[in-house]
């Protein structure tokens, strides 16, 4: 038996990194998995891998700042399964620069993806969730959210991403609805590695630098994020909502 047998996961963001080990790890819950991403490819190979482990997956291309899209793959997963029970916000891009160097294109770019993509995709699969009187909501926020040099845009996403949680938490708790954030710190991933190349930085010398100032002494992986987010979708996390939990291998790192 799974943890999440019987259950139904939109998971956006899921072709690499933080949302492909999410997906993985709900289907091995015994969760029915619907993986999203622009990168269509990249979610088709994830979903197929875990069709041919004995999932039941599926894939579809997915832009999570257009109301149709979000409209139309969730109509899809409630007419392939009936349901959809829980939704993880992980869909997300970097414009990375100093304040004034930022673009307006930058910033509008990571705001779109990391909040409007949130609200669409929550405001759309919360009327399922209503109906069927339960549902558990998980978003993606990060430790930029407390401030970091060069990420003007992406720490005001994922501090808006924080608020936002506790609001719908606030909202949605009386239809048997959980709302919570995990804050990743430094995740090993392709947009981690993207980071380093573009500073210039070799990636054995740039986790090095970063695991200085981890307590646990290690990067943290996708897997570790997938963890904390299954826990929130789990039943254990029942009475649990509105919560931010920190995955950066210490207070906040």
């Amino acid at each position: 038996m799974g943890r999440l047998d019987g259950k139904v996961a939109l998971v956006t963001g899921a072709a690499r990194g933080i949302g492909r080990a999410t997906a993985i790890r709900l289907a091995r819950e015994g969760a029915r998995v619907c993986l999203t991403d622009v990168d269509e490819g990249g979610v088709l190979e994830v979903a197929g891998l875990l069709v041919d482990g004995g999932m039941d997956a599926f894939a579809t291309l997915l832009d999570v700042t257009s109301r149709t899209d979000v409209e139309n793959a969730c109509a899809r997963i409630v007419d392939r399964y009936g349901q959809l029970d829980i939704l993880v916000n992980n869909a997300g891009v970097t414009r990375d620069n100093l304040v004034h160097r930022l673009s307006d294109e930058d910033w509008r770019t990571v705001l779109n993806v990391h909040l409007t993509g949130a609200f669409l995709c929550s405001r759309e699969v919360q009327k399922y969730m209503v109906q069927n009187t339960y549902g558990r909501i998980v978003n993606v926020s990060s430790t930029s959210a407390l401030g970091n040099r060069g990420q003007a845009n992406y720490s005001a996403a994922k501090a808006g991403l924080q608020g936002f949680t506790k609001t719908l938490a606030i909202e949605l708790g009386r239809f048997g609805i959980t709302v919570n954030a995990v804050a990743p710190g430094f995740i090993e991933t392709e947009m981690t590695r993207a980071t380093a190349a573009r500073m210039g930085v070799e990636w054995d010398d740039f986790i090095a630098g970063r695991v200085a100032d981890i307590p646990v002494r290690r990067g943290g992986k996708p897997e570790d994020v997938a963890s904390a987010i299954l826990y929130f979708a789990s039943e254990e996390a029942s009475f649990v909502s509105g919560q931010v939990l920190y995955v950066a291998g210490g207070p906040r790192a």
